[in-house]
């Protein structure tokens, strides 16, 4: 039990002890007066008091963690409520949800939940009571198309009160937010399409309200026998179409969301716990500690990320790397919280749970690139920014043309027009056209293990000409093994590797662990190392055993002034055959050769010729030997390699490429891989690699292999194209339908456009760029 459980439970106990009138409910938090409140709990000898009925119910699903003080740890410690954002403009943060201020679009809650949306309910709502005012008042003024002349029947003049009726409470309630964001797009200087819709409809009421009760300040040439014409039909049946347009479009907005809800579905809702007597029950996930000991069975998901203490299984990663062969999992492994558990049962321990989990990483950075904003977004700020008063002003030429140049009823058509005009041209298609594409191609990224860190990475990715990958956990599997050791100097082959793996204990690189391994399957006892140092580039030194060791590559050997030159022909014969291998000196003198080989992962050749047709370039940079490197390259197809490099060298690889004209991705998946990363235009980060290259890269991949590098590839390009397509639809409607919905048909073909139908054609424009950007869940990668 952890020092923070063993204070709380002497501080309870202490409270029991001395009979204290007052103790902490654990639960809550509060304070309960234990003379006066009969609400208590036995648990591990001890008595907990609650403060309410609640707390006790709670307490007693699982009393071990609030015994614990967990519960009041977890309180102290919790995040902050969860925050809304809007998708066009990340920059903007609120507590609960609302319209963003610059372009009026439903904010989205920061992490998906299965909560409904609050907008989306409220919208239906308004829609369909909008609708059904809509339908007697297109009965009123187009019943007699139809067979239907309810105007005559009950009047001209009872029948525009009617309409007025009907048509009030939908403008001043229903529509109310519409004109709010109309409003606060005009203080905040910030015009959009809920400017145009603000205008649009409250011209038809307002026109209509003063046609109704103000006939007489028209010109009498707008006069008719039965008075002036009204809009009130037009104005509802605009709102509702918008709001049939909304419905549809945060619906779709919602689907965007799915691939991170799939994710957050991962995790099961419960974890066998198994107690320290023995006894196991079901918790809560979120009540999950770390250090606690978990059964988890054949079919069940893992819930957090834990060590396996007993049992052996396989494991499906699929749906978190992608990869669809199953994982042997043994004790002493890592087992993923998500994963799911094919045929054997585990006991594990859980380390990390709750928001540390690589599952709950996943889904923030996945939902933090939803939020990030693509450079092509740009492009559609630029023009939304001077679009809306673009708009504005041909809607008052079209209003001023018509009353001038229109046939009788002048007035009537002008009207007409500028409304149709205000409505058709809203840029809601041309904002959407970016972010949603981005929105779905992040969630479908995280199903085949690509997680995008923000939307230039993967705008970038898609215009990469160059991939520069590591050798060793990249082209490789990671795990080398000892294949040689050739000594020389009269030293024993056994006395040789005990010296040199005492000293690579020391070190976390891949090959060490590959020596310590080799001398523990031949039964070898190792010292301890001292005065360990490892020197970048180059090798390891140390003492062992009252030898000054040193192990590493020519550099190396150089530095410490040792003669390897007899040694290099034998080297070379290892390198060649793609192992690396690594000169040993023993007191200041030459001692042998260790040769350790990684073998190929099984998937890389393949990846290789996909990058190829794909068309990109493959270069190797390695701190591996030429000899190594050129045999490993000459087997894969890769065009270029770079050796014996160092981190710094390979970052200066990168810029020169760069100052080239090349565009470059770099992937990697170590420490020295960072500074390479961060001055690529993309970064890659194997998944299996240390945190610094993931935190230093622009995508991840959880799989760790460059199948990865194909699929990021695919995603980029189908998004970018994806994006265009969005856009191109955007700007050719509102190209195509301004200059139609100003009239210019008329004279020739007799056509104008009916504010109606503008509405529900601004309505559709949103809802086909969003169709068109679900399909990226679909993409083949």
């Amino acid at each position: 039990m952890s020092t923070d459980q063993d204070q709380h439970h002497n501080t309870m106990q202490a409270a029991t002890a001395s009979n204290a009138t007052t103790v902490i409910d654990p639960v809550c938090g509060m304070t309960v007066e234990v003379n006066e409140n009969p609400r208590n709990t036995e648990f591990g000898g001890e008595t907990f008091h609650f403060c309410s009925e609640n707390c006790e119910t709670k307490f007693r699903s699982d009393p071990y963690y609030y015994a614990s003080g967990h519960a009041q740890k977890a309180q102290t410690h919790s995040k902050a409520s969860t925050q809304w954002t809007c998708p066009m403009h990340p920059e903007i943060l609120r507590d609960e949800p609302g319209a963003c201020p610059i372009c009026g679009m439903a904010l989205e809650p920061m992490l998906p939940s299965d909560e409904p949306s609050e907008e989306l309910s409220d919208f239906t709502k308004r829609m369909w009571i909008s609708a059904a005012a809509a339908v007697p008042l297109v009965i009123l003024t187009m019943g007699e198309l139809v067979g239907l002349p309810v105007r005559a029947w009950i009047g001209h003049q009872n029948a525009v009160y009617i309409e007025f009726l009907l048509a009030t409470p939908i403008i001043l309630w229903a529509a109310l937010p519409f004109f709010k964001r109309g409003w606060d797009s005009i203080t905040t200087l910030s015009p959009n399409m809920w400017t145009l819709i603000a205008l649009g409809v409250g011209a038809a009421y307002t026109y209509s309200l003063a046609a109704t009760f103000l006939p007489g300040i028209f010109p009498s040439a707008y006069q008719t026998g039965e008075g002036v014409g009204t809009y009130y039909e037009a104005a509802v049946v605009i709102v509702t179409l918008i709001f049939v347009g909304q419905v549809l479009e945060l619906r779709a907005r919602e689907r965007t969301g799915d691939a991170i809800r799939a994710l957050l579905d991962l995790a099961p809702k419960t974890a066998r716990r198994i107690m320290p007597d023995g006894t196991e029950y079901d918790a809560p996930l979120e009540h999950i500690i770390a250090g606690d000991t978990l059964r988890v069975r054949p079919g069940d998901s893992i819930p957090v990320d834990a060590d396996v203490l007993e049992g052996r299984s396989s494991i499906d990663e699929s749906m978190i790397t992608g990869e669809p062969l199953p994982v042997e999992k043994t004790q002493g492994d890592r087992v993923t919280g998500g994963t799911i558990n094919k045929n054997g049962t585990l006991m594990v321990r859980a380390t990390q749970v709750g928001a540390d989990t690589v599952l709950s990483q996943i889904v923030d950075m996945v939902a933090g690139a939803k939020r990030s904003r693509a450079p092509i977004q740009g492009l559609a700020d630029r023009v939304s920014s001077v679009f809306v008063p673009t708009v504005v002003l041909i809607a008052v030429t079209s209003f001023i043309a018509w009353l001038m140049f229109g046939p009788d009823p002048a007035l009537a058509f002008a009207i007409t027009v500028a409304v149709s005009v205000l409505i058709i041209a809203c840029p809601c298609a041309l904002g959407l056209a970016t972010p949603i594409s981005i929105t779905t191609a992040a969630g479908r990224g995280a199903q085949a293990g690509v997680l995008i860190k923000d939307a230039e990475a993967l705008e970038r990715m898609a215009r990469v000409d160059t991939v520069i990958v590591d050798k060793t956990g990249t082209l490789t599997q990671g795990r080398p093994k000892l294949t040689d050791l050739v000594v020389t100097g009269g030293h024993s082959e056994n006395d040789v590797l005990t010296l040199v793996a005492a000293l690579e204990r020391g070190s976390e690189h891949p090959l060490a662990e590959a020596i310590v391994e080799g001398a523990r399957e031949q039964g070898l006892s190792l010292f301890e190392a001292t005065n360990f140092e490892a020197i970048t580039g180059k090798g390891v030194r140390g003492q062992v055993d009252g030898h000054d060791v040193a192990l590493g590559n020519p550099a190396m050997m150089d530095e410490i002034n040792v003669d390897h030159s007899v040694a290099e022909h034998a080297a070379n014969d290892l390198r060649a055959s793609g192992k690396t291998a690594m000169f040993i000196a023993v007191d200041g003198r030459f001692a042998g050769i260790v040769a350790v080989a990684d073998p190929i992962k099984e998937t890389t050749a393949g990846a290789i010729d996909d990058l190829h047709r794909l068309g990109l370039r493959v270069i190797m940079a390695t701190g591996d030997n030429q000899k190594t490197a050129e045999a490993v390259a000459l087997k894969l197809g890769i065009d270029e390699v770079h050796a014996g490099v160092l981190p710094e060298d390979k970052k200066a690889l990168v810029e020169n490429l760069r100052h080239e004209g090349a565009q470059i991705a770099m992937a990697g998946d170590g420490v020295n891989d960072a500074p390479a990363l961060a001055a690529a235009d993309v970064g890659i980060a194997m998944g299996t690699g240390a945190d610094v290259a993931v935190e230093s890269a622009g995508i991840t991949l959880l799989g760790g292999d460059l199948v990865g590098i194909v699929r990021a590839r695919r995603l980029a390009k189908a998004t970018v194209r994806n994006i265009k397509q969005n856009l191109f639809f955007a700007f050719a409607y509102n190209t195509a339908g301004v200059p139609v919905a100003a009239g210019i048909l008329y004279p020739i073909f007799g056509l104008l456009l009916s504010p109606m139908i503008a509405a529900a054609a601004m309505s559709l424009s949103s809802v086909s760029v969003i169709a068109n950007a679900l399909r990226l869940r679909r993409a083949e990668l």
